[in-house]
Parts: C-alpha cells; structure tokens; sequence
C-alpha cells in the first residue's frame, strides 16, 4: 500500500506544450500500443476503486498533491478514445470528482479528487488499471463514462449560455446562432471568457501551426469522444495556440474563425456546416406548429427558457386557459424543442417539514429562617409574642361556682407597644423581628424558661420547585422553493391610548385597539438539492403574553431562531439552543453571628431562587416523492 503524502506537492506539474507540427499528427496516437477506453468508479470491499479500461500496453506512474488532495495517475504512451464527458459530483467513498484527459501526445492524465489524503494501491488486471482507496464508504451506486456519454448523447442541446450552470451541460457543444460576423480563436476566447472560467468541461492544451482544418476537428473528435463530420467542401487552415481551455469552447471558437458553426444531428452527432448554408438551409425547411401541454410548471413561466433555444423563424405563445405553448418552429427542429419543454416541466418536490420547540422553564426556591423573642413578664418588647394587658383584668369565675375568683386579663397589648425598665436588672431581646417567609411550609415555635425570662424561637422553612415544559410540533408541507408559513396561537387586544387627543381638558383621549398576534409560529422555505439535501431558510417562533408588573400593559415573551441549514432528508438538525440561570442569593439576620459557619443559619433569614431556561428548536425534512407509479397508475 502507497501512503498519499503531500511530499509530491513540490512537484513542479505543467502541461508541456506539443512542438508546433503543421497538422495533428500529434494526435492520432501513431505509433503508440495503448488506448484508453473507459473510466469508471466501483465499490469494492472496504474500498472504492478506479477502473480504467484499456488496450494495449502502457507506463503507469502516479504521485499526490495536495490543497486540495489529488491522486494523479498519468498512462504513458497511451491515447484517448474514452468519451470526455463530466463526472457526476456524487462522492462515491471518498472521490469527489474525476477529470481526465489527454495530458499531451502520449500521455492520458487521470486526476482523482478525494475528501482526505488516504492509503492506496494500483494494480494491473486483465486490460485495466485499478485504483483502490480504502473507504468505510461503500453504499452507491458506480459510475462509468461510457454510460454517462450514453445519457448525454440522449439530451438535447444547449446553448453557450447554458453552458455556465455547470453539470453535464457543460460538456455539450453549443450551437451558436449564425452570424455575418466573424471572430478570431482569441477574440472569442476572450469574450467568453466568464464561461471559461465556470464551464466543467474537459480543458485542453494545443498548439496548431498551419494545420489542415479537418485534422483539428478529428482532434477533437478524439480529444472528446465525440462523433464529429464535416460538411462537403469545407476547407481551412488554423494557426493558433489554446491553452488550458474547455475543449468545446475551444472547438466554437475554432469554427467562428472558419465562419463555420456545428448543428446537432440525431443521436448526439456534431455536424460541422457553414454559416451561411445553416441559414439558407434553415430557410428551405417548412416550418411547423404544435401544441406541447404543460403539466407541473406554468406555461408563461417557460417562455423565455423556450425562446432561447428557437432559430429566427421560431415563436412561442403561452396559452393561459390550457397552460399550454404553442411552439413554432422549423420542422427539423421542433421534436427537440418539444423535448427541451418536458424536460423543464417536471414535477416540482414537496417536503414536508416537522419543526419540535421545547421550552423548560424551571424555579427552584429555598428560604430558612430563625427569629427569637427574649422576655420577662415586665420587661419585653411585643413584637413576636402577644402578652396580656394586666390593665384591662376583670374577676372570672374560673371553676363555674357563680363567685369571681381570680382576674383575668381581657386584651392584650398592641403590638407597638413595649415595656423595657433600663434602671432594672432584667432585659428583653428580639432577633429578625421583621423577617417573614411567605407561605412556609414548616413552621416550628419552640419555648423555654431561662431563669425570670422567657425564649421563644419561631423557625420558618419552605422548598418550592416550579416546572413548566411546554412542548410544540408544527408540522407544514410546500413545494420546493415556496415559502410556506404555520401559525397557531391568539390575537391579544391591545389598547393604546392618545393622551395628545385630549382637548382642553373637556374631549378624553383617544383609545385605539391593535392586535399583536402570539403563539407557535413556523416560517420555511426550503430547496432539494441535485444529491437530495434540503437547503432550508427557518424562522421557528414561540411567544406569549404577560402582564405587566408596572402600569404600561403587557409584556411580550418571545423565543425565536432564524436560519439557514443544508441537512439530509429525514435528518434532525438543531437549529437553535439557549439556557438561561439565573440564580438570587439574599441573607439576613443578626450581625456578625448570622456569617459563623454553618451555626450562622440559627441567627438569620436565607433565601435562595434558582431560575433555570432551556429553549431547544429541531427540525425534519422529508423529500415527498411521487407515490404513482407511470406504468401502472397505482
């Protein structure tokens, strides 16, 4: 096993430049064995690997790079004749992309994009050369060129303003419009050159020196793996030198220099034909009216998308009441036109997304409390304990003989009221008088006798937990792309008053009502991507109503998450968390007794309040497929 290094990053990699030749005889593999025939990506066990099918005999020799990781396998003494056509951009085990091409005469460059730099082996087995990267990764499906180059020789084509977006339209050529016009390979080149700079097509680097214009286009005939004919009597020399170009940017710029242009025949063959005789032909071919019904999209939608591909002679009209086009055009090109339209009118996807908020609201409170009353029957202070009033004693007749026996008094003392001799012996106390629990839960009162005085102890405790777990799971399904929004909750009057109203003190102010709007709230838009993730824009919103401490009205709770998110259908992904503590220490009492350690809770009121919030917001994604089956029906 080979260990992918970043050492062959200082490798000094650069496409050599073919000696100028007055034809491309540097391109017909003349006196080379091998051929490349194919490129493909299998699943192997606890690997992936890299097939590359050949015939004949060839050097194989590979090194790494690195920023980003690139395994690079070059086949010397070897020619392509595998089709040039894009990978698909699935990673398949770890290979993001695979780009291949014919390095310069002799030599077939494969590159190999992986996540991370991995150990692996090249082996040589019946015809092939095989790659094998080790990966965990062996659930997909495997990729070929051959069938991929059979899928788009199948597609319509497209313009070169198409070409931009990417994919597998970057490998096709593009018609340009015909044109009294005539511009050079470079002039062309540098007016596309925005294209160049985004196309995903198979670049080249060439040089021609004179060279007969029918051996450049059979150049790029091998060059793409394409089928490429030429029109009767077309003749040219070509002069020029591209490098590192998309090869069917090059190969338009190369016919604009000829004043020649390519038509797309059926079965994806290029036909390389003049201008002029395009024109003139497309003149002579009558030209044909359908109706093409639309089924997903609308119809007006996909008129400028239809416009785009139409020759001169061409229209295209939306029918609203049918959702409809009515498409004009030559008679030669109006089944491609009709297909161009059903592959846009396809069925836009529904997802179905489950949104969950959970909101925990929890309170923890602690309180302990010590208050003593120290007292004699004449000297005391009446806070804590009710003493009689021996003013207000009258004679009772306490054993029910009907003859008064002792005075008893009938009222106590007000509490205000306090009786402290300071010339006697005696004293009284009081400690955390005017400390209270509200609501305790215990409450403990403990008396004694010390000598002439009285201690009484009042002991308060109270342990209090509040929880509320609120928990809320709307669920909503739109189309792909559409906003879509969920909202269940109450409309709260508020009232508003205009004290400016008031006029001369006799009119009142004016009161206006408005509505704020309160409750679960859920806001999507999301997107299916081409590898079947969902691109989200969430606003996921909780809110109520409180009333206010003061005299303003109400104050208004909310707990709200805005985001974008890529997850996988079916996947969980949190969009939003927050914890809040908040934590209320108060201590009072008696000083410099109530800070003593642990004896310090006898001689004073402790309170603790712990207030803990946990908002948490997930969401879900379902892609909803079609359920009906096109063959059955069922």
């Amino acid at each position: 096993m080979k260990r992918i290094t970043a050492l062959a990053a200082c490798l000094v990699v650069a496409a050599a430049t073919p000696p100028p030749s007055r034809a491309l005889a540097a391109w017909d593999g003349a006196g080379r064995d091998g051929e490349v025939k194919a490129v493909s990506v299998r699943p192997a066990d606890r690997s992936v690997e890299v097939v590359i099918d050949l015939q004949g005999a060839v050097d194989v020799q590979d090194f790494t790079l690195a920023s980003p990781a690139r395994l690079v396998v070059d086949l010397q003494g070897a020619r392509l004749v595998a089709p040039a056509v894009l990978y698909d951009g699935l990673n398949r085990g770890g290979i993001k992309n695979i780009r291949y091409a014919q390095f310069r005469p002799g030599v077939v460059r494969i590159v190999i994009d992986v996540d991370v730099l991995k150990d692996y082996r090249i082996e040589r087995k019946d015809g092939q050369v095989r790659v094998r990267i080790g990966t965990e990764r062996t659930a997909f499906a495997a990729w070929s060129s051959q069938a991929a180059a059979r899928d788009l020789a199948t597609a319509p084509p497209v313009r070169s303003t198409e070409r931009a977006s990417g994919g597998q339209a970057a490998a096709r050529v593009a018609a340009p419009a015909p044109s009294d016009q005539t511009l050079s390979i470079d002039e062309y080149l540098s007016e596309h050159a925005k294209e160049s700079e985004q196309s995903q097509a198979a670049r080249i680097t060439v040089t021609w020196d004179n060279a007969d214009l029918r051996e450049v286009v059979a150049g790029f005939a091998a060059f793409s793996g394409r089928t490429i004919i030429l029109s009767k009597d077309i003749k040219g020399q070509v002069s020029a030198e591209i490098k590192n170009q998309p090869w069917d940017l090059a190969f338009n710029a190369v016919l604009e220099s000829q004043g020649l242009t390519v038509n797309m025949l059926d079965g994806g063959i290029l036909q390389v034909i003049d201008k002029k005789d395009l024109a003139r032909a497309d003149s002579t071919v009558p030209v044909e009216t359908r109706l093409v019904r639309v089924n997903y999209a609308r119809a007006s939608a996909l008129v400028p998308s239809v416009q785009s591909i139409l020759t001169k002679r061409g229209a295209v009209v939306a029918d609203s009441t049918s959702n409809a086009l009515v498409i004009t055009e030559i008679a030669s090109r109006i089944n491609r036109v009709d297909d161009f339209v059903k592959g846009l009118d396809i069925r836009t996807p529904q997802v179905s997304i489950q949104a969950k908020i959970i909101f925990v609201d929890r309170t923890d409170v602690e309180e302990l409390g010590v208050k003593y009353d120290l007292g004699s029957p004449t000297q005391f202070f009446n806070k804590l304990i009710q003493r009689p009033d021996p003013r207000t004693a009258k004679a009772v007749d306490t054993n029910g003989d009907g003859v008064p026996d002792a005075f008893v008094p009938q009222s106590n003392f007000t509490p205000d009221q306090t009786i402290v001799d300071l010339g006697g012996n005696s004293l009284s106390a009081l400690g955390n008088a005017d400390q209270e629990i509200v609501n305790p839960a215990l409450n403990l009162i403990f008396s004694t006798a010390v000598g002439n005085f009285n201690l009484t102890t009042f002991l308060q405790a109270l342990q209090r937990v509040e929880l509320a777990d609120l928990q809320a799971e709307p669920t909503i399904t739109t189309l792909d792309n559409r906003a879509a929004e969920i909202l269940v909750g109450d409309r709260v009057p508020i009232r508003i008053i205009d004290v400016s109203s008031a006029t001369g003190g006799v009119a009142p102010p004016r009161a206006t009502v408005r509505f704020e709007q309160t409750g679960i709230n859920l806001k999507v838009t999301p997107h299916v991507t081409a590898n079947r993730q969902v691109l989200m824009e969430v606003h996921a919103e909780n809110s109520s109503v409180k009333p206010a401490s003061v005299d303003i009205g109400f104050t208004f709770q909310t707990q709200q998450a805005d985001n974008q998110i890529l997850v996988n259908d079916g996947e969980t992904a949190v969009i939003g968390g927050l914890t809040v503590t908040s934590v209320t220490v108060t201590k009072s009492g008696i000083p410099f007794l109530v800070d003593l350690p642990i004896l310090g809770k006898l001689f004073g009121f402790s309170s603790e309040t712990e207030e803990r919030r946990d908002l948490l917001i997930l969401i879900t994604p379902h892609i909803i497929d079609d359920l009906v089956t096109p063959s059955t029906g069922k």
